[in-house]
Parts: C-alpha cells; structure tokens; sequence
C-alpha cells in the first residue's frame, strides 16, 4: 500500500459543484447505493478507521465529501443512493449534485464504483455506468461483501457482472472486494496508485 492514503483526511462537505475544492489536481470519486459498503472500503483502502463516517443507517452520505491525499489528489465521497429515507424532492436534489459533479469535473480521474456482490447491477448501478460512459471517465467496479457468500457463488457474481459490462468495453473493470475479510485491497490499491499517476516502482 502506498502510504500516501494512509495519510488521507477530510477536506471539505459540499452540497453543490460551486462549493467545492479548486478543479485542478486528480479526483477518484466513490459512488454506490446507501447500502453498499462505500464508507467502509474507504476507510479499508486508506488503513483508517473513521475516515468515512459509516452508519446502520443507509443514506446518511447526502453531500459530496472530499477528503484530500496530498496537494495534487483527492478521494471523493459522492452522496449514497437508493435506501435512503428521505423526501423525492431531496433525492431529486442529491441526483442533481451527483449528475453536476460527474459531468462537469475536469479533476476527475475515474469512478469507484461499489456494489453489493449479492446484488450487483441495480438500476443505480446501470445509471451510473451510463453516464461515466457518456463523459468518457472510467469505471472500476468493487463487488463488496464478498465474505457473505462462498467462493463459488462469490466467483459466478464476478463472472455475471463481467460479462454485462462487457459492452463498455476496457472502459470498465470489476472485482471481489471485502472490506471485513481485507479482500481485494491490494488489486484496488493498484488502480487507484494507476489513476493518481503514482510511481508504483520501488
């Protein structure tokens, strides 16, 4: 692991593009709905505990969460999605957010993309690949959970979600990830170090 991540710290909460950091540097943006592990693989990437505020409340991440890595790079925590108990006109506010950062971003490197591997590929999921496709930003899928199912069914959910990604090409990519049992954190470090033009050799 490269120890920049472990470094990380919050930055700054916005609600709206036109409250967020400077667009210059690098940005990898995490995305995914309310119950899909997104707080608790960023504080396992970056070896911390509470970076990410997590909840057994899903749809508590309602702003867009910038924690800086060092002067030049960022991980954004985009507003969770789906489970959330709050009024439509609020969701509709938040998929505003949402739509305004992914379009408009000039410091956005690339997506995260979280899924529970139990349920990939809901229509959130879909959307989210639609329009990250659409503004030519890639796309690295983190089937998270993977210690709730056997190997093998663990394996057909990778083989199931690679094969319907298949149409965007090198664009996408996926694998098993979880946070309790620590799997997958060197693959996700390794695009991660990709994306933010990190010099991996010793």
């Amino acid at each position: 692991m490269n120890p920049i991540y472990h470094q990380a710290k919050f930055l700054i909460s916005a609600a709206k593009l036109s409250q967020t950091p400077p667009d210059d540097g690098l940005e990898i943006a995490f995305a995914g709905r309310s119950n899909a592990g997104k707080s608790s693989a960023l504080n396992t990437l970056c070896q911390q505990k509470a970076l990410a505020r997590t909840s057994k409340t899903p749809g508590r991440t309602q702003l867009l969460n910038f924690f800086s890595v060092d002067e030049q790079r960022r991980l954004v925590d985009l507003p969770g999605y789906g489970f959330a108990k709050v009024s439509e006109k609020v969701k509709l506010q938040w998929q505003g957010a949402l739509a305004e950062y992914l379009e408009n971003r000039l410091s956005l490197r690339g997506v995260i993309l979280l899924m529970d591997v139990r349920h990939p590929l809901k229509e959130f999921d879909r959307q989210m690949l639609e329009w990250s496709h659409q503004i030519g930003r890639p796309v690295h899928i983190l089937l998270t959970k993977a210690d709730k199912l056997g190997r093998g069914a663990a394996a057909n959910s990778l083989q199931r979600v690679q094969r319907e990604i298949s149409q965007f090409g090198e664009g996408v990519s996926v694998q098993l990830f979880s946070a309790l049992k620590r799997q997958g954190i060197d693959q996700a470090h390794l695009l991660l170090d990709e994306w933010f033009e990190l010099d991996t050799n010793p």
